[in-house]
């Protein structure tokens, strides 16, 4: 086995000190085909496709100040699904990848620890998964297709945040009061179980719904859940605003190729003082999501988060201490989020696998209420994850979405009571 190294990113270092049974800080995502899976051949293309990824080969170590990543030869095994959506992949001192590939019927899944990569990296992690293989299913097919970028190992393992991490300012000057926001109460599902909806509605009846108002298709559907949610509050918070956690792939900003984590969460709130139709809080919300997205508001908070890592008494600081410490200032920052809304864009996979692919779809473990959103062939899939045993959240949003005429299909999870 390689004795290689690598240092940890920031965003997996909060990942590591806040997992736990419930949010296992993993990361689903999902290829449905056209055909019935064939595990052998499933098998053979995962083994083939980490010669591609080799960042996803490697195992957590503790050191004496932070975590890192060492290379493993550990093979991982392709299984039925058996186990729940987002697993525990990271256990301490536990011998094990943090990554796994399950199938059900035509359905390709991986799941992975946040720790290692963002939506952006196991979107193409399993798209090679995938195109390898068809490779394998039809030989002399897909013979001239590339997913990824022809990036070399090092790009492909690059710590983005560090790479291009500018200016170091700890003064408080100009930095913005955080504001508490609502949070959901009520009570938990039991057993540390999320319970997990997959809503589907054609591109076709709401994207002409968002352009008709000039919004972009998040805006539009990040403003239908503020409110669901304000439809859910009761009275004694109704002076609590409502905030949506946006996450930014930082690769439209910054010339990365990593495979790594590399995005930032902007915040979009609203305080319910007063009536607002949906298309009023649609056009609201597109205007604060874009002033966020200036590319010197991005630099500005990527530079902030990162200057931590360079400030010399944190650096000196056990892991032990230091644990708990990343912990507290998690759960704080968790508190000015209502809900994360996670938009995956359009997925566009090369060539001749596009006839073959019938859908995407993932989700993401969480504390609160989480949607990742994907559009591929004239479906918008969503993927809500939450650990409440109330759904009126969820129905308020199907409900009033439907109410405009939109054609929905809900699945969920069983749970246990």
């Amino acid at each position: 086995m390689s004795s290689n190294w690598y240092k940890l990113d920031n965003v997996a270092k909060v990942f590591l000190a806040t997992v736990n049974k419930r949010d296992t800080r993993a990361l689903r995502v999902s290829c449905t085909l056209k055909e019935k899976i064939d595990p052998e051949l499933l098998q053979k293309a995962l083994l083939s496709a980490i010669q591609d990824r080799p960042q996803v080969q490697v195992r957590i170590r503790r050191g004496i100040f932070w975590h890192y990543l060492e290379d493993t030869d550990i093979l991982p095994e392709v299984t039925e699904e058996h186990d729940r959506v987002c697993p525990l992949l990271y256990v301490h001192a536990k011998t094990m990848l943090h990554y796994q590939v399950t199938y059900f019927g035509n359905r390709i899944n991986l799941d992975i620890f946040h720790a290692l990569c963002d939506g952006v990296g196991a979107l193409e992690f399993l798209n090679i998964i995938v195109l390898d293989y068809f490779k394998l299913r039809y030989p002399g097919s897909f013979t001239d297709i590339a997913i990824h970028s022809g990036a070399s190992s090092e790009d492909l393992s690059q710590d983005s945040y560090r790479q291009f991490f500018q200016n170091m300012d700890l003064s408080l000057s100009g930095r913005q009061p955080k504001q508490v926001s609502y949070h959901p109460g009520g009570l938990k599902l039991s057993y540390n179980q999320l319970q997990f909806f997959e809503i589907h509605m054609p591109t076709e009846q709401i994207l002409p719904r968002a352009k008709e108002i000039g919004v972009s298709l998040t805006s539009y559907l990040g403003a239908a859940w503020m409110l669901a949610i304000h439809d859910q509050i009761p009275p004694r918070k109704r002076k609590l605003p409502i905030t949506i956690s946006l996450p930014v792939n930082l690769r439209n900003y910054y010339p990365s190729h990593t495979t790594r984590n590399f995005f930032n969460n902007v915040n979009v709130s609203h305080l319910f003082d007063s009536e607002i139709s949906h298309e009023e809080l649609a056009k609201e919300f597109d205007v604060s999501f874009k002033e966020k997205l200036l590319p010197e508001s991005i630099k500005n908070q990527m530079d902030s988060f990162e200057t931590m890592e360079f400030f010399a008494p944190v650096r000196a600081v056990p892991l032990f201490i230091k644990q708990p410490v990343v912990w507290f200032f998690s759960k704080k920052s968790d508190r000015r989020a209502t809900m994360v809304f996670s938009n995956l864009g359009k997925m566009e996979p090369p060539g001749e696998m596009a006839e073959k692919i019938a859908n995407y779809s993932g989700f993401c473990s969480a504390n609160k209420l989480f949607s990742t959103m994907f559009s591929y062939n004239g479906d918008l899939t969503l993927g809500v994850s939450s650990p409440y045993m109330n759904t009126g959240v969820i129905k308020n949003f199907v409900r009033n979405l439907s109410a405009l005429g939109i054609d929905i299909r809900v699945y969920a999870t069983e749970v246990i009571r």
